[in-house]
């Protein structure tokens, strides 16, 4: 395996755990208006992912940089072809932080309101269109012979692209109210349950649709191995739900997340950016990468940082394991 190669696999598994992470803090931030029923509730909501969210957007900075260094064309071509979904996506984590921060700084309901609705517009939006952004990238985009994008923003929103963003979307939630119902206890603990439940109706047909039309497209036995895995780990959620078991349901969940990134990557290589004008104009990890130099002090610096990192938050995660409640929150 070359340096390029190996980077590639890098790159997979920072998104990969950027999905996992942020995945079910977006899903948190979707139930703050459609699981709560009062401030309360809403603020114990908030309180899951209040000691983590910041944390799991460091590996959204670690991929995205990860790219820029490794793959520059890669990053140039799918920033600039992709910049308004990106943009969208940005501006709603800075508003999202913003949010969280701000929403107890003045005792008034009108201002705590707007808050709250834009942890929830700011957390759905990104959910469904980080879906569309990788469904796109599988699926190619209009490269030409100079590398540069040359589509539109109508040619992202395709119904391949739509059926991804709805299956990330849904699968978040999912995820997202599985770990309200591992964190929480009481009433929102309960009805957590029932919500992780109802967003698994939606999941299933969805990541079933998607995993089998990525299979048609571009799949080989690789991809039908992780495909399948996704799909069973899934329905092994939902029964772990029903059955009241959350850890489990958690790990399941985390599974199926983690076999459909691995499908759409497996999918993608040796391509970074498939075109769909010419083959040949594709970007490929080894037509997009940096120089081996680059490569290689890029290895020995993360080989150092990435433990240090994973540590950090795997400790953060063991100091705030504890549930929480309503009781919990002053009135």
């Amino acid at each position: 395996m070359q340096l390029h190669d190996w980077w590639f696999v890098v790159i997979a598994v920072l998104w990969t755990g950027y999905f996992f992470l942020e995945g079910f803090d977006f899903g948190v931030g979707v139930l703050t208006k459609t699981l709560a029923r009062d401030r309360r509730e809403r603020r114990v909501l908030i309180n899951t992912i209040g000691p983590v969210w910041d944390g799991n957007e460091v590996w959204l900075l670690s991929a995205g940089g990860a790219m820029f260094a490794a793959f520059p064309d890669w990053y140039a071509t799918l920033f600039s072809g992709f910049y308004l979904p990106l943009l969208v996506i940005l501006v709603c984590l800075i508003v999202r932080g913003v949010a969280f921060e701000y929403r107890g700084k003045r005792d008034d309901a009108r201002w705590q309101t707007r808050w709250e609705h834009a942890v929830f517009w700011c957390s759905l939006l990104p959910a469904f269109l980080w879906g569309v952004a990788f469904a796109n990238i599988v699926r190619g985009v209009p490269i030409d012979a100079h590398r540069e994008y040359a589509g539109g923003l109508l040619g992202l929103l395709n119904p391949y692209a739509l059926l991804g963003g709805v299956v990330t979307l849904s699968l978040f939630v999912l995820h997202g109210a599985v770990f309200v119902g591992l964190k929480t206890v009481g009433e929102v603990r309960l009805r957590a349950r029932r919500a992780a439940y109802a967003a698994g109706v939606v999941a299933v047909p969805a990541a079933l649709g998607f995993l089998g039309w990525t299979q048609a497209q571009r799949g080989d036995a690789g991809t039908l191995i992780t495909a399948a895995v996704a799909a069973v780990a899934l329905v092994a959620a939902l029964g772990c739900v029903r059955a009241g078991r959350e850890g489990w349901a958690f790990v399941f969940s985390g599974v199926v997340i983690v076999a459909s990134v691995a499908t759409l990557f497996l999918a993608l290589f040796p391509d970074v950016m498939p075109s769909t004008l010419n083959a040949s104009w594709s970007l490929t990890v080894g037509n997009a990468a940096s120089s081996a130099y680059t490569l290689k002090v890029m290895t020995w610096v993360g080989v150092v940082m990435v433990p240090l990192v994973v540590a950090y938050q795997g400790w953060t995660y063991w100091v705030f394991r504890r549930r929480i409640g309503v009781r919990h929150i002053p009135a």
